[in-house]
Parts: C-alpha cells; sequence; structure tokens
C-alpha cells in the first residue's frame, strides 16, 4: 500500500473516532457560528456593510479553522502519546509520513466543515457577498494560512501532556483571535497593538483571505509573516517529533 492510500486509511479512522463522540463535533462547529449570530449580526453597521460584513465573516472562518487546528492536532497528538496504540503504531512499517498526512486530510475536513455553518449565517443574516472565483480563491488562502497553526498545534501536542496541552491551547488560540482582529477589527486597534498585530499568524492569515476574496493590496509583511511562521513552527516541530522519538523509543 502506497503512503498516499495508507494516509487516506489514518484520515478515514481519525474521523470515524472523532465522529464517535459528536459534542467534539458541535462544539467546532456551534463556535464560529454563535459569535457571528451573536456578535456580528446584530450590529447594524457591520451586517449591512457588504465590505465590513464580509470581513467579519472572513474572520470567523479563520477563527474556526484556526481553533479546529489547534485543539485538533495539539490535543490529539497529545492524547495518542499517552495511548499504548501510539507505540504500536510506530513498530508497523508504514511511514510516518503517511501519519502525518492522516492528521492533515481528517483535520482539515473538519475545519472545512467548521466553516460552513458561518458562511451560511452570513449569507443569510448580512450583507456579506463574494464571487465564486473569490470564494475559492479565499479557500486556497485558508488553507495556506492554515498551516502555521497546524504546526503549533503540532509543537503542543509533542511537548505537553494532554492536560497542559488544553490550557496551552485555550491561551494561544483567544491571545492568537484577539490579537489577530478575528474578534474585533483592526480598524478599532490603538497604533501600537495594531503594529503588534501584524506579528501575529491569525492577522496574516486574515489578511491573505481578505485580499484573496475581496481583492486589493496585499501588504508584504502578510505573506512574508506567514512564510517564517511556517519555517520557524516546522523546524520546532520536527526537533520535538525527533525529541519526543529519542526519549520513547530509545
Amino acid at each position: 500500500m502506497s503512503a498516499m492510500n495508507l494516509a487516506l486509511v489514518h484520515a478515514k479512522y481519525g474521523l470515524l473516532e472523532t465522529m464517535r463522540i459528536p459534542i467534539a463535533v458541535i462544539s467546532a462547529l456551534a463556535f464560529p457560528a454563535l459569535a457571528l449570530l451573536f456578535f456580528v449580526v446584530p450590529q447594524e453597521v457591520v451586517a449591512a456593510d457588504p465590505l465590513f460584513a464580509t470581513q467579519a465573516v472572513i474572520s470567523l472562518s479563520v477563527f474556526a479553522v484556526m481553533s479546529n487546528s489547534l485543539f485538533s492536532f495539539g490535543l490529539t497528538i497529545s492524547e495518542d502519546r499517552e495511548k499504548p496504540w501510539d507505540p504500536y503504531l510506530r513498530t508497523l512499517p508504514g511511514s510516518g509520513v503517511s501519519r502525518v498526512l492522516g492528521y492533515v486530510f481528517s483535520i482539515g475536513t473538519m475545519g472545512l466543515v467548521a466553516i460552513l455553518p458561518v458562511i451560511v449565517i452570513g449569507r443569510l443574516f448580512t450583507a456579506a457577498e463574494a464571487s465564486l472565483s473569490g470564494v475559492l480563491l479565499g479557500l486556497v488562502a485558508l488553507a495556506i494560512s492554515a498551516l502555521p497553526f497546524m504546526l503549533i498545534g503540532v509543537c503542543v501536542g509533542y511537548a505537553m501532556p494532554s492536560k497542559a496541552a488544553i490550557a496551552v491551547v485555550q491561551v494561544v488560540m483567544f491571545s492568537f483571535a484577539f490579537a489577530g482582529g478575528l474578534f474585533l477589527p483592526p480598524i478599532m486597534f490603538a497604533p501600537w497593538l495594531d503594529t503588534l498585530s501584524t506579528f501575529f499568524p491569525s492577522r496574516q492569515a486574515r489578511e491573505l483571505v481578505i485580499w484573496a476574496v475581496q481583492g486589493g493590496e496585499l501588504h508584504p509583511w502578510v505573506w512574508m509573516g506567514i512564510l517564517v511562521w511556517i519555517a520557524a513552527t516546522a523546524a520546532l516541530a520536527l526537533f520535538l517529533f525527533r525529541r519526543d522519538e529519542g526519549r520513547r523509543f530509545r
């Protein structure tokens, strides 16, 4: 069996395992959609303006993908390391690449599902609008900008036990959400916070997806920041993976 076929098998059983606990799926779907419903829809100034409404929907779509990536990678890897099944899997001849791709496929699918309620509510109850090509480009930009969050989740999963991982993921998620302008638009930030915000991957993801959907100018710090975050978190994730392997399989 090829590595890709093995990755699809990992993804299939990862999704089945997630579906066995429906509340985990419901929470991933509900929180971003409820945030849009309670914090954006009642704000007539935002909800009735196509520009602001579209940006609000994009911001909460980024939040949905970010929270799904951080929680799924961080907690899944951390919990797997504490189960006897994980060391057994490492004794099998399948490559580690297929397991990582399996995580990416299954968690990526859940991230895609998580933004559907946000898009539906935004379309029904706000003036948000986008062309079909803009939506497709936005999905590509969302997938690219999700990589730093996935890699941060991998780092948390390999660095901490599950109880500590839950707390760290929550702190990271809400810090990134507020500082990145996902709950409040950066136009409302103080100048110092607006400058600081540009260093966060959540702000860079927001600006990249807005550019892909609505067009306009893309500042160099957006794509440069995403590349730096991907390189730095990938290097850290590789180091933590090898450290974990050296400790438990020496």
